[in-house]
């Protein structure tokens, strides 16, 4: 594997969660780490907590066309580029208002697509995505973010090929315990974990950092391109 001392990272969606724990983990690894999110409270709230290095902080929103044709056209390439999951409005096909379904594509994945296009990565460089094992295990109540993981991790494999030699690669995380959840009531929550943790063949939930770990080896890894790894506790076995 490859080191990371003195490279250039950008992490999207860096601002909480696997984001947060990626840029923690490149930066503790020796990379000159940004950050890229919307809300600037996030951006400054993970600086703040991320200590192993100093790190920097932009706002960008990737459903924004002339936002991110700006970042990219300015500054050197990037050794490395991460774009981690979006939140994104869900609820069954027939229930979910298509003004939420339209929003979520262009967040998750037109946002994924848009980096893709406009990014300048180094050669030997990779771009890891951030898709979800619903890819593989879809839900009735969760169909629309079950086919947008399943789009990136289609367009990881193609564009590991038309980046070539770039790699590019897409981590699919199961359930992972981030502030995403925190709409729900801290006892739901638990039980949910619980749950889980029974459930699952890892017997625990995951955490950020499992994911973290997953995305570094990715990127450290210069015979890994086109590939999707399932994190997810055993989830798809069960």
């Amino acid at each position: 594997m490859s080191g990371f001392e003195g490279t250039r990272v950008l992490v999207v969606g860096g601002s909480s969660g696997i984001g947060q724990a990626t840029a923690a983990a490149f930066a503790a690894a020796g990379a000159r780490v940004t950050i890229a999110s919307r809300s600037r409270a996030k951006l400054d709230a993970a600086i703040a907590a991320i200590t192993a290095a100093p790190v920097t902080g932009v706002e960008l929103d990737l459903t924004v066309d002339a936002a991110v044709t700006a970042f990219f056209g300015a500054g050197e390439p990037w050794d490395h580029i991460v774009i981690s999951a979006a939140q994104t409005p869900g609820g069954p096909a027939r229930q979910l208002p298509l003004a939420d379904a339209y929003a979520a594509m262009n967040s998750k994945f037109w946002g994924a697509y848009r980096v893709a296009r406009l990014a300048r990565i180094r050669e030997q460089g990779s771009l890891t995505l951030v898709s979800g094992y619903l890819a593989v295990r879809p839900r009735a109540t969760s169909v629309l973010q079950g086919a947008i993981n399943a789009a990136l991790e289609a367009l990881g494999r193609g564009l590991a090929l038309e980046l070539s030699p770039v790699r590019v690669n897409t981590v699919s995380p199961g359930l992972i315990a981030t502030p995403l959840w925190n709409r729900i009531s801290l006892e739901a929550r638990e039980t949910m974990y619980a749950d889980a943790a029974q459930r699952l063949p890892a017997r625990r939930v995951g955490q950020s950092e499992d994911i973290a770990h997953a995305i570094l080896y990715l990127a450290g890894n210069r015979f890994a391109t086109g590939s999707t790894i399932l994190v997810d506790g055993g989830a798809a076995l069960v």
